[in-house]
């Protein structure tokens, strides 16, 4: 009989390293998912005597808007929203109520009619614009509850910033010529001194009922 032939054998000497060059390969390429979140500056911590002044904020000089764990918005105590899911089982708010909360944000930011129940407007010489009106001291507060929507707490966030760069757009217009984005940086300085962006985002809290 014949000698029986020996079957060729693979020669996996440079797996290991073929896998090695395969994982850098994926782990450059791929994408990661990252978290999502709002840019904010978060303030220093406060000295004793920053906390007593910020007791002695008067109670026209801030904005109240608070989310339940039934995502009911509050809007100061004038009324309440609640956000309806589309087709795609998204929180919306109906485009009108959506817009009366901006229009009315931008009013508390603004007081163009100095209203008292509004923030206090002072007068200020701002760089490149000259002496205005300003309600720098105007703070709106963003309470939401544990059990609070992500995307309705985002939806909210949104209007608020809206309401914000409609009023610096609308300045920048008036002063420059050119909406806010387009301005220099020293331009855009002196439109942020009129309208200084300021959310208070208050620690969650567990209510035991809706608002």
């Amino acid at each position: 009989m014949g000698k029986k032939k020996k079957v060729p054998g693979l020669n996996a000497s440079s797996t290991a390293d073929i896998s090695f060059i395969l994982l850098i390969f994926f782990l450059v390429t791929t994408s990661m998912d990252t978290d999502q979140g709002l840019g904010r500056t978060l303030p220093k911590p406060p000295e004793d005597d920053e906390i007593n002044n910020e007791l002695k904020v008067k109670e026209r000089n801030i904005l109240n808007i608070r989310i339940n764990k039934n995502n009911d918005i509050m809007f100061r105590d004038d009324f309440t929203v609640t956000p309806k899911a589309d087709a795609h089982n998204v929180l919306r708010l109906d485009p009108g109520e959506a817009l009366l909360i901006k229009q009315e944000t931008m009013r508390f930011i603004a007081n163009k009619e100095n209203n008292p129940n509004l923030p206090e407007l002072k007068s200020k010489d701002v760089p490149l614009i000259g002496r205005c009106m300003v309600t720098e001291n105007h703070v709106i507060s963003v309470q939401t509850d544990r059990g609070t929507s992500y995307g309705v707490y985002f939806m909210v966030q949104d209007i608020i910033v809206s309401a914000y760069n409609e009023l610096r757009d609308e300045l920048a217009k008036e002063k420059f010529n050119y909406k806010f984005e387009f301005l220099s940086k020293e331009q855009q300085a002196a439109i942020k001194e009129v309208y200084p962006q300021k959310i208070s985002e208050a620690e969650p809290r567990q209510y035991g009922k809706a608002l």
